[in-house]
């Protein structure tokens, strides 16, 4: 089968053994979508221990809950043991994957690198005749940036699609209906999952005390996100569509998203990063720690950036500021398929397919 091809059996076959046992238990039943799911079920295929493995939220209830873990002789590690295999199908389905298998055990420097690589080149843009146009397009032109960005986005989308492809048919997803995606994307919207099956949080960060800041943190990064993306969305119609040219004012719908979102995407991932320095390494796999962290570093660059550029817009910093945001935004876009970005996406689609199985 696929699976066999693109995820470690050894990673497989561990969380398996743990997962029986879980079901044999069922103490943890109501903690998350992971129990439910695992409970309707008695044999689990590589599909199976794959999807399982991406509705984990990795909130370690079930492992503080749990009378198996270390030292009783079954050494039950829920949370690592499915993060292992969560990484794994995140990684191996996307091509080429050898650039995620990089980035995931060298992310800062990878990041960096590519940061840099791409300021450079934004700057060297800058350094040719200028254009006529108002604030930043005085700078860089609007077709310079659709020149630039378009393929940078476009390509990543269009890569990870076809890992999304990949993973779908390995976890034995079936045609999918509207209930799917509405119930799917509910349990995002509330960040269901963190919430430890009784409001009171997860135990992500504090071990057996609850808390529910990492599903504070994890919203303000979701929404901020998704405002930026609406601000350079409704742009994108204002410019092309209304003939409305930028720049815009600050009561207008792209500052006003996209300062919004700036502010909740640096606060979520400054908060998440500083949740992850506080967490235990031994109940997630350590072996990513760099990459994913990373990962939340470099939103968090590409959201304070674009913040202080506007800000500081009309100061001596402008060249520098504009090349440091818009060099952070373009490596985001092309380390897009290889970070922890495509964790929501597979997440999704484990929730989409966790839907239908419910059918």
């Amino acid at each position: 089968m696929q699976t066999i091809e693109l995820v470690n059996l050894d990673a497989i076959g561990e969380a398996r053994r743990q997962i029986e046992i879980c079901n044999a238990c069922r103490y943890c039943e109501s903690y998350c979508a992971v129990f439910p799911a695992v409970h309707s079920k008695r044999a689990y295929s590589d599909g199976d221990i794959q999807q399982l493995s991406n509705l984990c939220h990795n909130c370690r209830g079930c492992y503080y809950a749990c009378q198996y873990t270390a030292p009783h002789e079954f050494g039950l590690n829920l949370p690592k043991a499915l993060a292992e295999v969560r990484q794994e199908s995140w990684q191996n389905h996307t091509q080429p994957s050898v650039i995620a298998t990089v980035f995931h055990r060298s992310g800062a420097a990878l990041s960096l690198f590519v940061v840099l690589a791409a300021a450079l080149l934004v700057w060297l843009i800058q350094a040719a005749p200028k254009s006529s146009g108002e604030g930043f397009y005085s700078l860089m032109s609007h077709n310079a940036m659709v020149v630039l960005f378009v393929p940078a986005f476009t390509l990543p989308i269009l890569l990870i699609l076809l890992s999304l492809r990949g993973y779908w048919r390995t976890i034995g997803g079936e045609s999918i209906r509207w209930r799917h995606v509405v119930g799917a994307f509910g349990s995002i919207a509330k960040m269901k999952n963190l919430s430890g099956g009784h409001g009171d949080g997860c135990n992500f960060e504090a071990e057996d005390a609850f808390s529910n800041r990492r599903r504070l943190y994890h919203q303000a990064t979701m929404y901020g996100f998704l405002l930026c993306f609406a601000a350079t969305s409704v742009a994108t119609l204002m410019h092309y569509g209304l003939d409305m040219q930028a720049p815009y004012g600050f009561f207008s719908l792209p500052k006003l998203f996209g300062i919004s979102g700036g502010v909740l995407l640096s606060i979520g991932t400054l908060g998440l990063a500083s949740l992850k320095l506080k967490a235990d390494r031994g109940l997630a796999d350590a072996r990513v720690w760099g990459g994913e962290m990373a990962f939340v570093l470099l939103l968090f660059v590409v959201s304070t950036s674009g913040l202080a550029l506007y800000f500081l817009r009309e100061t001596s910093l402008l060249d520098e500021l504009l090349a440091l945001h818009l060099g952070a935004v373009l490596a985001f876009f092309l380390l897009m398929p290889f970070s922890k970005m495509v964790h929501g996406f597979f997440r999704l689609a484990a929730l989409i397919r966790d839907e239908q199985c419910k059918a």
